[in-house]
């Protein structure tokens, strides 16, 4: 990939000292710095679960898991957008090489990010405006949002600045076979995924 490193000063960061102590007192919980603000997100329901792991077998049957590429859950990365900010996305492909790329607190480079994805949960405005604006901040090729309050799946591609210059919202009934950048032919089907991600009653 050929966006830019994210250089980081390695003075005291209080944010991310704040950060890590309430990872150790909300096991399960993520806590993530963002726009210089601790967001604090529960831990997933189980149809959370079930969409991303649903994700994750079309991502490794297309063998992205194998050679150039990874794929990862809760895998954190450095955001552009303040000094301590970092994302922890649901699901990423990455570059096999992601290790050479850890810059600290366990966060790697944005440069390594082929994709990120989000599958939403009581947080819902966070992925779609918050996150959407810093992983375009960050560079990141490709983002995926299931949006399961909508019942609609984005794409986004194309970061320009704090935005994604393509946005495209597809609903069930449609497949999308998602940019070929990420290292491997992937269609998804819209309704298959949402359906994963459905809260059973």
């Amino acid at each position: 990939m050929s966006a830019a490193s994210v250089e980081r000063p390695h003075d005291e960061r209080p944010l991310i000292a704040e950060a890590n102590r309430l990872m150790d007192r909300l096991p399960g919980y993520r806590v993530e710095i963002i726009g210089g603000q601790i967001l604090v997100t529960p831990p997933p329901d189980g149809p959370h679960a079930r969409a991303l792991t649903k994700l994750m077998r079309l991502f490794l049957a297309a063998g992205l898991d194998d050679g150039e590429t990874e794929v990862l859950q809760g895998i954190a990365l450095w955001l552009p957008t303040d000094t301590e900010d970092y994302a922890i996305p649901d699901l990423a492909i990455v570059d096999s090489d992601f290790d050479d790329h850890l810059i600290e607190n366990n966060c790697y480079d944005p440069v390594c990010f082929r994709l990120v994805l989000e599958v939403t949960s009581s947080n819902w405005k966070t992925d779609l405006k918050t996150k959407a604006a810093s992983y375009a901040d960050a560079k990141v090729p490709v983002y995926v949002i299931v949006d399961r309050k909508h019942q609609r799946l984005h794409v986004l591609t194309d970061p320009a600045g704090d935005d994604y210059a393509t946005h495209r919202i597809h609903s069930p009934g449609q497949l999308i076979t998602l940019p070929d950048s990420i290292g491997a032919e992937v269609t998804l089907d819209v309704a298959e995924i949402l359906q994963a991600g459905d809260v059973r009653t």
